[in-house]
């Protein structure tokens, strides 16, 4: 899947590139055939958990060069990525991951999938642990179902952020990005 040129500077990806969305889509497909790993990969209780697994190795076998995303990346990195992604059920187009939050989870509800409070919360986890359990509770109240490309790519920004330096630059910064996805849908 490409970025599309129309797309809103918010809406491009911050670290996944062209390269690395049909590898990991791929992947995800393979998990329905292989619900073991994925079982595997929801049992995980933290990041670390996830190196453990076969299923991670399946997953970083079957990306290019061994390699996931073709920026280098700690591997602990792409595992909190597998993990997030084994706990979604079904692909969603269209919508970001952060604009799903606040959608209802049916048609006709008026509540947002998830709280603001909650969304706030996400937002501001202090570190990989804590934003990984934080994130599997965003799928879940999403019933599982989430774009799998922003969700990955949120991850991945979130990671990076955390690691280094935030961008000076407001709308480069993922809770900037989360959070103008998140109350535009509100306001919908």
């Amino acid at each position: 899947m490409e970025q599309n040129e129309t797309q809103s500077p918010q809406e491009r990806f911050r670290v996944l590139q062209p390269e690395d969305c049909k590898p990991l889509l791929a992947w995800w497909y393979w998990l329905d055939d292989n619900r073991g790993d994925r079982a595997q990969l929801r049992r995980a209780e933290s990041p670390e958990d996830i190196l453990l697994t076969p299923a991670f190795a399946h997953f970083v076998q079957q990306m290019p060069d061994g390699r996931w995303p073709s920026r280098q990346l700690p591997i602990s990195d792409c595992a909190l990525v597998a993990a997030a992604l084994a706990r979604v059920k079904r692909q969603r187009q269209g919508a970001s991951f952060a604009r799903s939050l606040a959608q209802p989870r049916q048609a006709g509800e008026g509540r947002a999938a998830m709280s603001e409070l909650r969304f706030q919360q996400l937002q501001k986890s202090r570190d990989p642990d804590e934003f990984f359990r934080r994130l599997c509770r965003a799928i879940a109240l999403l019933g599982h179902e989430a774009n799998l490309l922003s969700l990955a790519d949120g991850i991945l920004h979130w990671l990076l952020e955390h690691r280094t330096q935030v961008d000076r630059e407001p709308l480069k910064r993922l809770t900037v990005r989360w959070a103008s996805d998140y109350y535009a849908a509100l306001k919908d």
